[in-house]
């Protein structure tokens, strides 16, 4: 794993055909700003023209992180779609605020709220259905 994963993470939560829901975690700057693209285009490239971000865990966002967000909200609009942030946190927010681009996003306070700003087709479940853990005596390998 590179310096830059480490201090950045994007997990799929959840998705469906052309929705899904990433969990961005660490810091999105400088120094993870092409791990970030990168992982955010293939998302798209597999179909999923509407993404929400839930950056609870978002740490830290500079001006080249919100270089990124401003980029894949217009990688999502060329493609019919859009990008959805949620859960924002106090920096996030006055990032946005500081810079005037919080109109720019479809921003929610939970990943709930933004989902149902995604058309009912592609609207993935939510909340994600959790794995239950085997029951003592069950063979998982049956």
């Amino acid at each position: 794993m590179s310096a830059e994963m480490r201090s950045l993470a994007v997990t799929t939560v959840v998705e469906a055909e052309e929705c899904a829901v990433l969990r961005v975690s660490g810091e999105l700057d400088l120094r993870t700003e092409q791990a970030f693209l990168t992982e955010a285009r293939s998302i798209v490239s597999a179909g999923h023209r509407f993404l929400v971000l839930d950056l609870t865990a978002l740490r830290f966002c500079d001006s080249r992180g919100l270089s990124c967000l401003l980029a894949l909200e217009w990688l999502c609009r060329r493609l019919e779609g859009r990008l959805f942030l949620a859960s924002l946190g106090v920096r996030m927010l006055r990032l946005l605020v500081g810079t005037q681009s919080l109109g720019v996003f479809s921003c929610f306070p939970t990943v709930g709220h933004a989902l149902a700003a995604v058309p009912d087709g592609a609207r993935p479940s939510w909340p994600p259905a959790v794995d239950e853990p085997p029951l003592p005596g069950d063979d998982p390998f049956v």
